[in-house]
């Protein structure tokens, strides 16, 4: 980079902030900082890979974790059953209309497994390109499927590579309750990470990660109505959203924002540089689960002392789960924070015995039976 290239950067980054507001909001109101999700239980022994939960109206969930999906049932969800397992992760989960389950599969597609057949049906392209990516996937009532893909062609392991390069290559698609004619209804997305129906079947909810985004559109017999972007610079990197059984919804999310990385992600040399010469998990980047590495980024005072991670301390990984209610207003939120148990937060589902939480960076899944509002 030249030297005019470094003072057009400089000038942007005063005149117009790249075109985009990276001011990060605090986290006050709703989303007030509290220690209220490590206050839940941790449902039976440690998921590995834990990344998607469900509820199957019938006291029973499902679980995506590794390359698995396991059906829990019981006293306390103990009963663990598998229901398939895949060559690569299990991620999204829906339940279709008609009683499949709907399962992305990283590096290969969308699946749906009937229960009364052995083998799966799969969905493995739209518009030519394979779907590596799928993260969420949801079913309408007139039982038409909608799943985003994250980065197009790009694993879902790979996520913090695509916001380090500033990708912009999500897919939405839909395709028939068959799997068939699948379209792409939106591409160059900043990595959509969940999607929902909205209750009613008359909208579609979609998160957008890397542009902080919670946005809104109306579905009718003719398609994809007009976007209406809900929260458009929320706080954290949303993750997967599903209804809360009142007409309002559970969103988690996975990471929080801090001036540090929105810094990097602005110093392209610095940030290209560290790309190639220091292993992912060192990145100054977001993370799942941070704190208990030496070679970590931010081991400073400030971060720790005698050796106990302060709460309060600029986060390497948070916890954070947050209620909406059906406008997409934020009501109510959990947290667990940079010293806490529960982080990673990628999906919530609601049941009869309470909340049901995937913490993929703890690897646990959770059941909070506190009030939510």
């Amino acid at each position: 980079m030249g030297l005019f290239d470094h003072l057009l950067r400089d000038i942007r980054s005063v005149v117009d902030r790249d075109g985009v507001d990276s001011t990060i909001p605090p986290l006050d109101g709703a989303l007030s900082p509290n220690d209220r999700l490590d206050t839940a239980v941790a449902i039976g022994e440690p998921l590995p890979g834990v990344d998607d939960v469900i509820s199957a109206g019938d006291d029973t969930i499902y679980v995506s974790a590794g390359r698995r999906v396991l059906k829990l049932s019981g006293e306390n969800f103990s009963t663990r059953a598998v229901v398939a397992e895949f060559e690569e992760d299990a991620g999204g989960l829906a339940l279709h209309p008609d009683g499949r389950l709907l399962v992305c599969v990283a590096g290969r597609g969308l699946a749906a497994i009937d229960p009364a057949k052995p083998n799966p049906q799969w969905c493995e392209a739209a518009d030519g390109s394979a779907l590596a990516g799928l993260l969420s996937v949801t079913a309408a009532p007139d039982g038409r499927i909608y799943a985003v893909e994250g980065s197009a062609g790009r694993h879902p392991a790979e996520w913090r590579h695509d916001l380090m390069e500033k990708r912009s290559s999500g897919r939405l698609i839909a395709c028939g309750a068959d799997l068939g004619n699948p379209q792409v209804l939106l591409r160059d997305l900043p990595y959509p990470y969940g999607v929902t129906v909205a209750a009613g079947g008359k909208g579609l909810w979609l998160t957008e990660s890397w542009a902080h985004r919670l946005s809104r559109f109306a579905l009718d017999g003719s398609g994809l109505g007009a976007r209406e972007i809900v929260a458009g610079n929320m706080p954290g990197y949303p993750a997967r959203l599903h209804p809360d059984g009142h007409g309002g919804l559970l969103l988690g999310v996975f990471a929080r924002r801090t001036h540090l990385i929105e810094f990097v992600l602005k110093e392209d040399d610095f940030r290209e540089e560290m790309m190639v010469t220091i292993p992912p998990d060192y990145w100054v980047a977001p993370a799942l689960v941070g704190g208990s590495d030496c070679l970590e980024p931010m081991q400073i005072g400030a971060v720790k002392a005698l050796g106990i991670q302060k709460p309060w301390a600029p986060p390497r990984s948070y916890g954070l789960l947050v209620h909406l209610d059906g406008e997409g207003e934020a009501t109510d939120s959990l947290h667990s924070r940079a010293g806490g148990r529960f982080h990673g937060i990628t999906a919530a589902c609601a049941t009869d015995r309470g909340v049901v939480i995937a913490a993929r960076g703890a690897g646990r899944l959770l059941l909070y039976t506190g009030d939510i509002r």
